[in-house]
C-alpha cells in the first residue's frame, strides 16, 4: 500500500494541512499512521465526511466541483476539469491556444508574452467556457432547459468578434443556413421547434443512462441550432448531464477527435462507433478520480 503526506492529500482534497492533521489525530482517517512527527495517509483515502454537512448532491464528483470552486481551490479536479475541458474542446473547433497557455489564462486571469499568432477570440473563448463550466456546476441538478443552453451559448460568445456581427445571435438561433463536415443540418426556420421536441423526448425519460446522453448530444449536433460553437455547448451538456444523473463524465481529447467525428456522423447505422469513443474518454477521466481520491 502506497501513502501520502499530510500536504499531498491536503492538496488533493483542497483543505488546509492543519484540517487534514486533525481528521488524522482523531481517528477520522482509517489507516493513517504517524512516523516521529508526521502522519502517513494510505493512497486512494476518502475525505471524512462532516457530521451535519449538508451535501449538494448525491454525486462525490460533483460535491468536490462545487466544493473547489466556490472555494477557489487550486490543483484539484476542478482546475484539472476547467483546464483539460476547455482546451480540448476550443482545440477540436481550431483554437490555437495550447494546454498550457489555457491552463496560464485560467490560473493567472492573464494572457503570457508568448501568444504570437493566437487569435484574440480564442482567448475570449477559452475565458468564456470557464464561466461556462462553472454555470454546468451550479446547474447540473436542474432539468436541462432551452433557457440554459440558449444561455451557455450566451456565455460562450460573448465579446467574440462574432457577437459584434449583426446577423449573429448570441445567445439565440441561427437564421442563416450552415453544414457541418459536409453535412445539411435543420433549417434555421426549423430550429425551435426541433430543439422543443428533442428536449421534450429526453426530459420524458426518468432514468438517464449514458447512451441517452450521447444520443441527445448526437441529435442536437445533427440540429446545429447555433450559427456557431454547437460542439462546444453540446459538450457542455453532456457534462452537465452526466454530472446530473451520477454518471462518470469525460472530456473528448485530441487523441479522440476523429472516432468522435465518425461517432457523429454514422450514428444512425452503427452506434458503436460514438459509445466506444466516448467510453475511452470515460476510463480516462475515473483515472482523474481515482488519483484525487474521488468515489464514482
Amino acid at each position: 500500500m502506497g501513502y501520502k503526506t499530510v500536504a499531498e492529500i491536503a492538496k488533493l482534497w483542497g483543505l488546509t494541512e492543519r484540517a487534514v492533521r486533525k481528521y488524522c489525530a482523531s481517528g477520522k482517517i482509517e489507516g493513517a499512521k504517524l512516523e516521529g512527527e508526521r502522519y502517513l495517509i494510505p493512497e486512494g483515502t476518502m475525505i471524512p465526511e462532516r457530521k451535519n454537512a449538508k451535501k449538494f448532491s448525491d454525486n462525490n464528483l460533483l460535491n468536490r466541483l462545487k466544493d473547489e470552486k466556490d472555494g477557489k481551490v487550486k490543483g484539484g479536479i476542478y482546475h484539472k476539469v476547467q483546464v483539460n475541458l476547455t482546451y480540448n474542446s476550443n482545440h477540436i473547433e481550431g483554437s490555437k491556444l495550447t494546454e498550457d497557455q489555457t491552463r496560464f489564462i485560467f490560473e493567472t486571469n492573464t494572457v503570457g508574452a508568448d501568444l504570437s499568432g493566437v487569435p484574440v477570440d480564442d482567448i475570449v473563448e477559452a475565458t468564456n467556457h470557464f464561466r461556462c463550466i462553472d454555470l454546468v456546476i451550479d446547474e447540473a441538478k436542474k432539468p436541462l432547459t432551452e433557457t440554459l443552453i440558449k444561455k451557455l451559448h450566451s456565455v460562450l460568445k460573448s465579446g467574440t468578434s462574432q457577437a459584434r456581427l449583426a446577423w449573429f445571435r448570441v445567445g439565440d438561433y441561427k437564421i442563416k443556413a450552415n453544414e457541418v463536415g459536409g453535412e445539411s443540418t435543420c433549417p434555421p426556420s426549423e430550429v425551435a421547434e426541433r430543439v422543443k421536441e428533442l428536449l421534450a423526448e429526453y426530459n420524458a425519460r426518468e432514468h438517464k443512462t449514458l447512451a441517452d446522453i450521447i444520443d441527445f448530444h448526437q441529435r442536437f449536433e445533427k440540429i446545429h441550432p447555433f450559427q456557431d460553437g454547437n460542439g462546444r455547448v453540446g459538450r457542455l451538456i453532456m457534462f452537465k448531464e452526466c454530472l446530473a444523473h451520477n454518471i462518470i463524465p469525460f472530456v473528448i481529447g485530441e487523441e479522440h477527435r476523429w472516432y468522435y467525428y465518425r461517432g457523429l456522423k454514422e450514428w444512425k447505422t452503427e452506434k458503436g462507433y460514438l459509445t466506444d469513443t466516448c467510453l475511452a474518454a470515460q476510463d480516462t477521466f475515473k483515472e482523474w478520480l481515482k488519483y484525487f481520491g474521488i468515489k464514482a
